[in-house]
């Protein structure tokens, strides 16, 4: 036991000698920009967050959408960053997007939703979210066909399968149509029907039959009967699973 006659004025902690050197060397270093995890060769990435700064340069990628209740186009601009440019971690993410388009009657919703998907573009983590929330608004006035028999239902929808369809070209996302067996079946499927009824397509773009009904699961006006079953000839989704 140690006996202490004297009053204790301060004290410091005990330290292994290596951190020792260095803080009598230099004081503490500098956090460095990929470090050691657990001991191994893996580094820690830079991640998308609220607090990065935004680069001069951005990659960017236009999209035009022109639809039937407007006799302007829109142009949506959705612009990447590349985090940890030059290395094995190397990913773009999405940063911002903008909405350009000669209708005025749409401009303070534009400004308004092209603020806040970049917000939470920024904000990082899983953003395929917004696909989802975009593509579920539905307009009360009714929506409208594309080319080729597909439903949309409102303008923010269609803004939302391009959102979906940018995130699948930095790989973001998935594309989840059929694979190449269900494909496959579906063409046979298709070509079957269409020599045993002989029928013309629905739209003068089309190419599905005739008296087709519209797919709930892509928007398509895909669904016919075949061996007992509503079978969609453009996603396989069949009600008879």
């Amino acid at each position: 036991m140690i006996r202490i006659d004297k009053k204790i004025v301060g004290y410091a902690v005990n330290k292994p000698e290596a951190e020792a050197e260095a803080e009598a060397e230099g004081g503490k270093q500098e956090k460095p920009e990929y470090r050691r995890e657990g001991g191994g060769d893996r580094a820690e990435v830079i991640r998308m967050h609220e607090k990065l700064e935004r680069p001069e340069v951005l990659i960017g990628s236009t999209y035009k959408v022109k639809t039937p209740i407007s006799d302007h186009a829109m142009y949506v601009t959705i612009n990447d960053i590349v985090l940890n440019e030059g290395t094995q971690f190397e990913k773009r993410r999405p940063f911002e997007i903008f909405i350009n388009s000669k209708n005025l009657d749409h401009y303070q919703w534009i400004v308004a939703l092209t603020r806040i998907i970049s917000a939470v573009f920024r904000k990082g983590g899983d953003v395929a979210f917004l696909v989802d929330e975009l593509k579920a608004v539905f307009d009360p006035r009714g929506g409208y066909w594309q080319p080729g028999g597909k439903f949309m239902p409102s303008i923010i929808a269609e803004l939302g399968y391009i959102v979906e369809k940018h995130l699948q070209t930095i790989g973001m996302l998935t594309d989840v149509g059929p694979d190449e067996h269900q494909q496959r079946l579906i063409e046979a499927k298709r070509a079957e029907y269409e020599e045993a009824r002989k029928q013309q397509d629905a739209f003068s773009d089309s190419q599905y039959p005739e008296g087709a009904q519209l797919c709930s699961k892509c928007n398509t006006v895909a669904v016919v009967m075949m061996d007992g079953c509503m079978t969609c000839l453009a996603c396989g989704d069949s009600k008879c699973g």
